[in-house]
């Protein structure tokens, strides 16, 4: 048999990360976990400690780290136990690591991340955030270190499977390439009265029709703020110029995104909404193995929906497009903005439509400059969070 493949994952206890270990679980001939890393979850990795027997395990909380390294010792496991930025960029460096599964959520995963890219990994991007806020900055370090990076996002998934295999060395308009298509399902407001979505709840904006998701990224997909995310991730993934990147309302989140060609063609990527496809396919590419999805039964699929994206509904989507238009700093400007006005929606400190505005009043607000620098790129996060927490410290609202 031959060596088995040492795969990080970077945010083990999320729903990506939970997913790619099932993927990993159906393949132990294939693989082998030799990292797993969490923000503060010490049962949840505990656990996965137990089940996979990774060499390294990480916790963002230097207490909690303490917590699991007890825990493993009385155990009697031997997995190294590490804290903090530095844990983490160790995760994702091991000489024993192949495959480097980037699924932190936010921020907080551009720094290991970017360290996997430099160490020439194979880097299986769930993390927007790493394109979104340093895109010039990753896409340059993928290239001079030799890392391979292969989308996990379903839709950016879907735009890979759907491009010629040189695409990237000879670009899109070479390839014949007219169009890409993102698709969205429009979240659980796509039909709610405007006049009801100021009174929103967490719960509803976070009952997604469709998908099994975090509560961050579910209320981004009830404001389309992940499909903006998605068109700036899009832009430096396939080196697209903003007016060739498209998004379309699909309901049933079956086609998972579209490349339009010159000729009048059009490729589709189809499948069940589910994260263990991309997730499989990153890992085998440029072959295949199971996934354990469900297959799509087309006698009982029914129609597929298409609208254009209403601005007026969802403005978090005109942002991000600006934000990518404006360039530099802007869309790390624009991420950290949504970060800290979800979180406080979630927390009920403001309305679901404040995100929008919140968001607005930071790129207004906060001077961009150049993103060839992760100083320059961090200093804009924390700018653009400092400016959203006054001025959410400043609302007096019941939510």
């Amino acid at each position: 048999m031959s060596e088995r493949i040492g795969v990080a994952i970077l945010g083990s206890t999320g729903s990506i990360g939970v997913s790619t270990l099932d993927v990993l679980r159906r393949h132990p001939d294939r693989f082998r976990v030799a990292a797993l890393t969490a923000h503060r979850d010490v049962e949840a990795l505990f656990q996965q400690c137990l089940m996979h027997e990774p060499d390294v395990a990480v916790l963002a909380d230097t207490a909690a780290a303490e917590r699991l390294r007890e825990r493993l010792r009385v155990a009697g496991q031997s997995v190294e136990v590490l804290a903090g930025v530095s844990g983490l960029e160790r995760a994702a460096t091991l000489p024993e690591v192949a495959y480097v599964m980037a699924a932190i959520v936010g921020a907080a995963g551009l720094p290991p991340t970017l360290a996997a890219a430099r160490a020439g990994k194979r880097v299986l991007l769930a993390n927007k955030e790493a394109l979104v806020m340093a895109g010039p900055l990753f896409m340059a370090a993928i290239r001079q270190h030799g890392a391979e990076l292969l989308p996990i996002d379903s839709e950016h998934n879907a735009l890979f499977q759907c491009l010629p295999a040189d695409f990237a060395s000879i670009g899109l308009a070479a390839a014949g390439v007219r169009r890409l298509l993102l698709t969205g399902s429009g979240g659980p407001f796509r039909t709610a009265p405007l006049a009801q979505l100021a009174d929103a709840t967490p719960e509803q904006a976070c009952a997604h029709p469709n998908w099994n998701m975090g509560r961050k990224i579910s209320v981004d997909s009830a404001t389309m703020m992940n499909k903006g995310l998605e068109v700036i991730e899009a832009h430096w993934l396939f080196e697209a110029p903003t007016a060739a990147i498209e998004v379309v309302v699909h309901p049933q989140s079956v086609i998972h995104s579209m490349v339009e060609y010159q000729d009048g063609s059009v490729l589709a990527q189809l499948g069940n909404p589910d994260m263990r496809t991309p997730i499989a396919h990153a890992l085998a590419w440029p072959r295949r193995l199971a996934s354990g999805v469900t297959f799509l039964d087309f006698a009982r699929l029914g129609k597929l929906e298409f609208q254009a994206p209403d601005f007026a509904r969802f403005p978090c989507l005109r942002l991000a497009f600006a934000a990518l238009e404006a360039g530099g700093t802007a869309p790390a400007v624009l991420n950290a903005a949504n970060e800290v006005a979800v979180q406080a929606f979630l927390d009920r400190r403001i309305r679901f439509t404040d995100i929008a505005a919140v968001v607005e009043h930071a790129l207004e607000r906060v001077p961009t400059s150049a993103a060839e620098e992760l100083a320059a790129i961090l200093a804009g996060d924390s700018q653009a969070r400092t400016v959203v927490a006054r001025w959410i410290a400043a609302r007096t609202l019941e939510v």
